[in-house]
């Protein structure tokens, strides 16, 4: 790209860094230190404001990079991503959001633990929610990365490493200084840019058409040299049974994998009630679906405009399609318009990375201090040195995040975040439900359906094409595949359910009625919620 590409992109960038920091700065002087202050924003938000966090905090560079590249390469396949998305706030909105603001106080432990045997409940939720977290900041970092390259020419491999350092640097900022308040703030400025930005990119694309949509499917199909096939299923998952079973267990993960992601549930504790809770995801559910829509029409726009074949030659796994988009719709790469647009996305998908990392790192947080610090610690340990300990994990925890978003550069960021949701799908969805709607269940039984979801999911990942065994792996040059599906959902979600099931019917510990009782009254009617 261009000197005028990089210097206005990263003014505009720099401009959202400092906005950001001035809330962070300015959220810090206001706080009283509290756990709920850190964890919760005091519960002082209004539905329509988390409603905007919580599409702030799911809209993420997989959706903006991730999803739009797949659908420029792949066509109706890459839609898949699209649908499991938005089908998953169904689940969200009718099974958990008011159950889970009811039963909880920051964390998905605090739901589980209210009736079961906290410790062992508490250790095996808190390690499932870290690991959840971990996985999705990596697809964060990667998105980073790649954006970098782009921007500055895809000849600087250390500069692409240094910008994934920096926003880990940046997100442990937001975080250990502002807690949830100021995380919740930079979600929502972040939201209103990201729907501005499609909005804007959306227009354009069905001006260059007439408004023609078929127009717009026919030229991408053109484009792209497969022809018809590219508007039909198959494509890329429909190369044999593996590919549809691929398929199967990937939309099983995006569908089932929302309602077990930490730092979507740990939203609904910022509002006052659960009938706020509800609001949210009400606000949630429109602001996505109208996203989401538009992805599809600018990734159709990148395959008929930009082409696949520019959009790999710029980055192999599709992650840089929007921005090439946006410097072809305002005029080219000389042209001011085309600089402008360019450095206009490339700032707001700067953002939407920044933004999404500091939640998740926020929620990741919490689970090790709320959950695993506070299990493990000696009872006489003062309850405040909890939020210390918050901020010291986000450290942790991002160090971790840059390790692994340098390792995994290469892999398309929605295909990553695919992983993070079977794994939170696999591990923590089972518990979850299981917790809340069936009276027999024991704390055996919720440590292995924990156990039982995760590891499996971990493992079978570590075994599958994404770590070795071909060209795109991790390891490419060595190969102990063993499990032919990239995602692991297909096998690794039955098997959370089924061992929460067996550890309950085999436990000696007979389930506690009452306990049950108490939940399932405050869960459905908010008595005794915090």
């Amino acid at each position: 790209m261009t000197g005028n590409h990089q210097t206005l992109a990263l003014l505009l960038f720099s401009a959202f860094v400092a906005v950001t920091l001035a809330i962070t700065t300015w959220v810090s002087r206001n706080r009283h230190g509290s756990a709920e202050e850190f964890y919760a924003g005091g519960r002082l938000f209004s539905p329509m404001e988390n409603g905007f966090a919580i599409s702030g905090d799911y809209m993420s560079a997989a959706s903006f990079l991730g999803v739009t590249g797949l659908i420029s390469l792949y066509g109706y396949d890459g839609m898949l991503y699209v649908v499991g998305f938005l089908v998953a706030w169904l689940v969200v909105l009718f099974l958990v959001a008011e159950l889970v603001r009811n039963c909880g106080r920051f964390t998905l432990a605090d739901v589980v633990a209210a009736r079961m045997s906290e410790r062992p409940v508490r250790i095996a939720v808190g390690t499932s929610s870290v690991t959840v977290s971990v996985l999705y900041l990596v697809a964060q970092m990667v998105g980073a990365g790649s954006l970098v390259a782009l921007l500055l020419g895809g000849t600087s491999e250390a500069a692409r490493n240094w910008t994934v350092i920096g926003v880990g640097a940046l997100m442990v900022i937001y975080v250990s200084l502002g807690g949830m308040r100021a995380t919740t703030w930079i979600q929502i400025v972040k939201a209103v840019l990201l729907l501005g930005g499609a909005i804007a990119l959306t227009v354009l694309v069905l001006v260059r058409f007439h408004g023609d949509i078929n127009q717009l499917l026919r030229s991408a199909a053109q484009r792209s040299g497969h022809g018809a096939a590219f508007l039909a299923p198959g494509l890329k998952y429909g190369g044999g049974w593996t590919a549809r079973f691929d398929f199967i267990s990937l939309g099983l993960a995006l569908v089932l994998g929302t309602a077990g992601l930490p730092h979507i549930l740990s939203r609904f504790y910022t509002v006052p009630t659960a009938r706020a809770a509800r609001r949210s995801v009400v606000w949630a559910v429109g602001l996505i679906g109208g996203f989401y829509l538009m992805t599809i029409v600018l990734g159709f726009g990148a395959a008929a405009i930009v082409g696949p074949d520019a959009v790999r030659g710029s980055n192999a796994a599709g992650n840089t399609a929007v921005p090439l988009l946006a410097l072809d719709l305002g005029g080219g790469a000389n042209s001011t318009g085309g600089t402008v647009l360019f450095a206009i996305v490339a700032a707001i998908a700067f953002a939407t990375i920044l933004a999404v990392v500091a939640g998740i790192t926020l929620a990741s947080s919490a689970s090790v201090a709320h959950d695993l610090y506070a299990s493990l610690r000696r009872r006489h340990a003062k309850p405040r040195s909890e939020v210390a300990v918050a901020r010291t994990a986000a450290v942790g925890i991002g160090v971790v995040a840059i390790a692994l978003g340098l390792l995994a550069r290469d892999l398309n960021v929605a295909f990553l975040v695919g992983l993070a949701f079977a794994v939170a799908a696999s591990a923590n969805l089972p518990v979850l439900l299981y917790s809340l709607f069936w009276r027999s269940f024991t704390t055996r039984g919720a440590v292995w359906a924990v156990y039982g979801g995760l590891v499996p999911a971990l493992v079978l990942v570590l075994l599958s094409p994404v770590v070795s065994g071909s060209p795109e792996s991790l390891f490419p040059s060595v190969d102990f595949q063993y499990f032919p599906l990239q995602n692991p959902g297909l096998v690794s979600i039955p098997l959370g359910f089924l061992a929460g099931w067996l550890g309950t019917v085999t436990s000696a510990e007979p389930p506690d009625e009452a306990k049950h009782a108490e939940t399932e009254v405050r869960a459905l009617t908010g008595a005794g919620a915090v």
